[in-house]
């Protein structure tokens, strides 16, 4: 049995063990992206998809080391925003949480429309905007009912891509020389392949910026990181091949709906609603987790009064930061019921990417007494994160550095303001 929490009335309650930690991480990972990101990223390396894969592993790996030690060390609700913060000064933690939060709120609501466009294509709006009522009411009565609704989504996804791998390499219909692993690939087609998967593989941050609920989080974010990371990328690679032998990577780069097409060509067609029921429910939990880390990053941010103060109220009851959720909840149903953002939300690749590069030259600073990773971990990781950032397509690119230079600005704005009285 666990031992009563001692959280203070401003504080959040610790009740996330290692599982729970992890399928939190699972849920943000293996979502809606496995479904949608194989084409793009195949046009952009051809038949160096799986190079791509393992390059956006790679730099995720280190991402994920640098966030697990520092999480670790300042085991905080707001991740990287209080890593930077902490290790860099005001400003670098500022970025970062304004990178986090712009860029994940506009996820959020294309998050929940991807739902909507799958269970009620003519009422996506509709569906969406009470997706996020109810995934917000769930979050508001505590964060162990959001963990164990993650679980369920995690379960179902998973059953769904076991089906999808095991229908097409037992159908026949696979030819191993499809692979033909960089035959067609450039340098820079791989890593735009890498930018653009890398954002499937961001969710192990949700992780991080829970910190403030996880018990014993100086063991348990260190294990819980690597091990979601770890079998997510599992999944992906099988998930990869086995559409890659079916479809060749001309027709994954042309694929509308991938796993729906692989699963037709394999002669699987009984798995096309399966596959449709398991898009929207892996968009689902990507919401979810997507709520859960925006909230949490916005309560350190109103803490340190960058966002309104009210915002760092802590539930008496359900001990979660419920003004910042429902302040999540309405500005993600407002963006879902009145704007399609699916395809305007290429800044937030770009995003992620910035946002661990201040987590890695944050995990730089670390001394050898606090848990310093080797120093070769958060160099990869900040020198990939940066690469993979400017190897996005240039709309990305211009986008991505537009949020960061208005948060710039209003930081400087804000400093400003006092000094005139």
């Amino acid at each position: 049995m666990s031992k009563p929490s001692t959280a203070t009335p401003d504080e959040l309650h610790r009740r996330l063990g290692v599982s729970d930690a992890v399928v939190i991480g699972l849920g943000s990972m293996i979502g809606a992206g496995i479904f949608a990101a194989l084409a793009p990223a195949a046009r952009a390396a051809g038949s160096g998809l799986l190079l791509g894969l393992a390059l956006a592993a790679v730099v995720a790996y280190c991402n994920a080391t640098s966030s697990a030690r520092l999480a670790a060390r300042y085991p905080a609700s707001g991740g990287t925003y209080v890593y930077g913060r902490e290790r860099l000064g005001d400003f670098w933690g500022y970025l970062a949480g304004w990178t986090f939060v712009v860029g994940k709120t506009a996820s959020c609501a294309a998050m929940a429309l991807t739902v909507g466009s799958y269970v009620w294509p003519g009422q996506a709006h509709a569906v969406a905007v009470a997706v996020v009522v109810a995934l917000t009411a769930v979050n508001y009565v505590g964060v162990q009912k959001s963990a164990w609704l993650t679980r369920g989504i995690v379960a179902v996804v998973l059953a769904v891509l076991a089906a999808v791998v095991v229908a097409i390499l037992t159908s026949g219909a696979t030819d191993a020389a499809r692979l033909d692993i960089g035959a067609d690939a450039t340098l820079g087609g791989v890593l735009q392949a890498a930018g653009l998967l890398f954002f499937a593989f961001a969710g192990y941050a949700r992780i991080a910026t829970l910190g403030e609920e996880v018990r014993d989080p100086a063991r348990t974010i260190p294990r819980a990181i690597p091990l979601a990371l770890g079998i997510t990328l599992a999944v992906y690679a099988a998930v990869a091949v086995a559409v890659m032998t079916v479809l060749g990577p001309g027709g994954l780069a042309g694929a509308v709906a991938p796993l729906s097409e692989a699963v037709r060509a394999a002669g699987a067609d009984w798995l096309v609603p399966v596959v449709r029921v398991g898009a929207a429910v892996a968009a689902l939990g990507s919401l979810l987790a997507l709520i859960l880390g925006v909230s949490r990053t916005t309560l350190a941010m109103a803490r340190d009064r960058h966002l309104p103060h009210g915002l760092a109220a802590v539930h008496p009851k359900f001990k979660v930061p419920h003004r910042a959720e429902l302040a999540v909840g309405v500005v993600v149903a407002v963006l879902a019921a009145t704007a399609d953002v699916r395809g305007a939300i290429g800044f937030s690749s770009f995003g992620v990417l910035a946002y661990y590069a201040i987590a890695n030259a944050s995990a730089w600073t670390l001394g050898p007494d606090e848990g310093r990773p080797h120093r070769l971990i958060p160099a990869v990781g900040l020198v990939g994160c940066l690469a993979l950032a400017f190897a996005l397509p240039l709309a990305s690119v211009i986008s991505g550095a537009a949020v960061l230079a208005v948060g710039a600005a209003v930081y400087g704005v804000r400093r400003m303001v006092p000094a005139r009285h």
